[in-house]
């Protein structure tokens, strides 16, 4: 578990995990020598596990999102997972339980592009389809909720 300086922590880091740790230490009411040691600490157990880029697809030219259910037909379960794994438009995957296997999660910059890319895995497992229109909500992490305007976080019901 995680107390409300580690939640001021990791708040601050989704907003900008270049920020200085002088900063960081202002901004959550700590020395600097204690948010670092916090910092160490949630890196030790894993809480933290790496500072990263957020890259947007558009920029480099991928205009369409799609989620793809995948259900591979018997005995290419492998196959498809290797096929998913050495295409860099996948970015995301995940083994489910239920009707299919995968659900993944991948970026082109065409309807084209698209076809072409399931085409390829369309003798090897049943596949269902959506383009993402919008995501009002980006990947993060648990539990970590939003504040309001005023900095407050929504009581829980």
């Amino acid at each position: 578990m995680i107390d409300e300086i580690d939640q001021k922590i990791l708040e601050t880091l989704l907003q900008d995990s270049r920020i200085s740790l002088k900063e960081l230490a202002r901004r959550i009411g700590l020395s600097a020598p204690s948010a670092s040691e916090r910092l160490r600490r949630l890196e030790e157990r894993g809480v933290i596990r790496g500072f990263t880029i957020d890259v947007d697809p558009r920029a480099l030219g991928y205009q369409l999102q799609a989620i793809v259910r995948i259900k591979p037909l018997p005995g290419m379960l492998h196959t498809v997972q290797k096929l998913i794994e050495d295409t860099p438009e996948f970015c995301e995957c995940d083994k489910v339980t239920g009707d299919d296997c995968y659900i993944v999660r991948l970026h082109v910059r065409s309807i084209d592009q698209l076809d072409h890319i399931l085409d390829r895995i369309a003798d090897k497992a049943q596949t269902s389809t959506a383009i993402v229109k919008s995501q009002p909500i980006k990947r993060r992490p648990p539990g970590i909720a939003p504040r309001d305007k005023a900095g407050e976080r929504p009581a829980l019901r």
